[in-house]
């Protein structure tokens, strides 16, 4: 398995790692060492090596550079930052498994190394994608974004780059289809997720929905002591958007001393506790933590305001809960769309929503319907199977 040091990138495989090692086979990770007490929970070997990319372990606490800075700049700049670790990562990966081959790469979406490797080495390769994937007419519906790239004399240098690394080891496709289009693919995501689904090639990919544990297998699971009355509402942006002291301030005032609900309150490492609360106590509903353990927690929530991450937005559809979408960056707004689209969430703006709103949104997702739909989208969720489906399409590709 071939990842990078990003928690959105490592914890939906993680599960599928655990499976694979129980029913016996032989699984080494590469990854960077800042997540080797993750890899080796799994009962994986972790092969190391050295990112260039920010580092934050599997909780998201992070060490070194923090996740916020990683983020800054453009899609173009982020994409450049993805090709810097390409370039660390495929010499280290070939030395690894030059003498000892495996019978099958699996890769998340930024591991590449792991696909050009196994094409030159006639290896067998699946994608473990944590995202929604490519469909018929996807180029075509994109082309605004790659001409704006390939116009861009930042996006012609990152794209001659890719280029010319793809061309070494002897791709000559178009770098941007050759990456886009995995040989076959383990889709972890829902279908409400995935935009033209009806559109998507079902020999290639197969959605199987979150790969995750019964919420009583969970690691975390003694990490949160639900309260004792109140509905519970759990506010998290994850690891990589947390710097947002007003947004939390305004969550406080909305829903501090609300009746009838408890708030757990993810702030993440840049934003002290007193930056939320003025120094002022915490009304007796409210707790505020840098880290909590989020699947757990939305095992028992009522409601979840999430960033609308990829991750994020998995565990609130897999746990049936309500969701306040309020998406940062990236692909976030088109997760938070799919999810309103769904009937499961609706969307706010993080930078302009007042208390009044945030009490608003509230009371939407805790309207009867929405929380039916949600319900009901967990089963669809739940039939898609999981973590089961995944490590069964993984064997089907093992000698």
């Amino acid at each position: 398995m071939v990842s990078i040091p990003a928690p959105g990138h490592v914890n939906p495989s993680l599960e599928v790692v655990r499976r694979l090692v129980e029913r016996g086979h032989r699984v080494t990770y590469v990854n960077d060492p800042a997540f080797r007490e993750a890899v080796e929970a799994t009962g994986a070997e972790l092969a190391p090596y050295t990112s260039v990319l920010p580092r934050t372990n599997h909780a998201g606490r992070a060490e070194g550079d923090g996740p916020d800075e990683a983020f800054e700049g453009d899609a173009i700049d982020h994409l450049a930052r993805f090709q810097d670790e390409y370039e660390v990562m495929l010499p280290a990966v070939r030395e690894r498994f030059a003498d000892d081959r495996p019978d099958l790469f699996l890769y998340d979406i930024a591991g590449i190394p792991a696909r050009l490797l196994a094409d030159a080495w006639g290896i067998p390769a699946l994608q473990l994608s944590p995202t929604y994937v490519a469909w018929e007419g996807y180029e075509e519906d994109m082309a605004e974004f790659t001409s704006w790239v390939r116009s861009d004399p930042r996006g012609a240098a990152y794209l001659e780059r890719q280029r010319a690394m793809l061309a070494a080891e002897g791709v000559t496709e178009d770098p941007l289809h050759y990456l886009g289009r995995p040989p076959r693919c383990v889709v972890l995501v829902p279908e409400s997720l995935q935009p033209h689904a009806d559109r998507v090639d079902r020999d290639v990919y197969t959605f199987t929905g979150p790969a995750v544990r019964r919420a009583d297998a969970d690691a975390d699971a003694d990490a949160w002591t639900p309260p004792t009355s109140g509905r519970v509402l759990l506010v998290s942006l994850g690891t990589a958007f947390t710097k947002q002291p007003e947004l939390y301030r305004r969550c406080l005032e909305a829903f501090g001393d609300l009746p009838d609900w408890h708030l757990v309150l993810q702030v993440g490492r840049h934003v002290a506790v007193d930056e939320v609360t003025g120094g002022r106590p915490l009304p007796a509903n409210v707790e505020i933590h840098p880290w909590v353990p989020q699947r757990e927690i939305l095992d028992h929530a009522s409601v979840f305001l999430t960033h609308a991450g990829m991750g994020g937005a998995n565990e609130g559809l897999v746990t049936g809960t309500p969701m306040i979408a309020a998406p940062q960056d990236v692909d976030q707004f088109d997760n938070a769309d799919a999810l309103v689209a769904a009937g499961v969430a609706v969307r706010i703006n993080s930078t302009t929503i007042d208390v009044d709103g945030l009490r608003a949104a509230l009371d939407a997702v805790t309207a009867p319907e929405v929380v039916a739909r949600s319900t009901a989208l967990a089963a669809e969720v739940a039939a898609l199977g999981g973590l089961d489906r995944a490590v069964e399409v993984v064997e089907s590709l093992l000698p």
